[in-house]
């Protein structure tokens, strides 16, 4: 709490930017008066799982186009003690593939809310989808034949 002010803090890669992610900055909106939303770097994410399509510097451009948002930051941890403790955050939203992983931050006084992502939309089902299309395409390409050449 920051002047009798509830703080929240969300955040993610937001690669692909798509409607279950702005579900889930909207639902961190609604939990408090101050909307911190981290974003994670391009450093961090390649630290846990593949590179992100769109760099850094355009993902932080997305998020601070959003209305919901009051600050946006640079993520470049998954351990969010220090940001818990420096930017006094309440409440702690992420998607809830990460079931459990923040629970540690309750000790610390922070209230934690895993949103339910669901079925549907994800950076990665959109990756997948897109590759698959490419390689149907490449496949019926490299199937025609080739004009004779002179």
């Amino acid at each position: 709490m920051y002047n009798g002010k509830v703080v929240v803090y969300t955040s993610g890669t937001f690669d692909m930017f798509h409607s279950n992610h702005l579900k889930m900055i909207r639902y961190a909106r609604g939990l408090g008066d101050t909307l911190i939303v981290g974003v994670s770097t391009d450093e961090l994410v390649c630290s846990y799982k593949r590179p992100p399509v769109i760099p850094f510097e355009e993902r932080m451009s997305i998020i601070e186009a959003l209305k919901y948002p009051d600050i946006v930051i640079p993520q470049r941890t998954l351990d969010h003690t220090e940001v818990v403790k420096k930017l006094n955050i309440d409440v702690f939203v992420v998607g809830d593939d990460w079931t459990g992983k923040y629970d540690y931050l309750k000790e610390l006084g922070v209230t934690v809310f895993y949103f339910p992502y669901g079925e549907g939309v994800s950076s990665t089902k959109i990756k997948q989808e897109i590759l698959g299309k490419y390689t149907e395409t490449l496949n019926k390409i490299d199937k025609q034949p080739n004009p004779d050449v002179r």
